[in-house]
């Protein structure tokens, strides 16, 4: 069911702490943490708590949780000092497009240029 936790979820299992995360920040509805395989020299992962399939299912279904993702994003990109520089949120949606846990989550990346277009 759309919003409960998952236990098949890599993404559940680290919000509810049951699998460890380099954890950076937590509000009431999401959880930031540094990705195991950065493509960046920033590159965090921000979670809602609530678990949705991807951004679209997430935004239709909670649009005030998708604003909190979103601005716990820029809050990752001024704790990380990337802010000034320049950072890039993604959100990959679907297989073809790099998705590989089936959890809405933002990527955060900064800390380096960033081409265009992306890919």
């Amino acid at each position: 069911m759309a919003g409960e936790p998952q236990a098949d979820c890599l993404f559940c299992k680290i919000v509810a702490g049951d699998v460890p995360a380099d954890i950076v920040r937590e509000s009431a509805t999401t959880v930031a943490f540094r990705d195991i395989n950065p493509q960046a020299p920033t590159h965090v992962l921000v979670v809602p708590r609530a678990h949705y399939r991807d951004a679209a299912s997430l935004a239709a279904a909670e649009p005030h949780i998708m604003a909190d993702l979103l601005c716990e994003a820029a809050a990752v990109a001024v704790d990380e000092k990337v802010d000034e520089t320049g950072y890039r949120v993604v959100f990959n949606t679907g297989s073809g497009a790099g998705q590989t846990v089936w959890h809405t989550h933002a990527h955060v990346l900064g800390g380096r240029g960033m081409e265009w277009p992306p890919g």
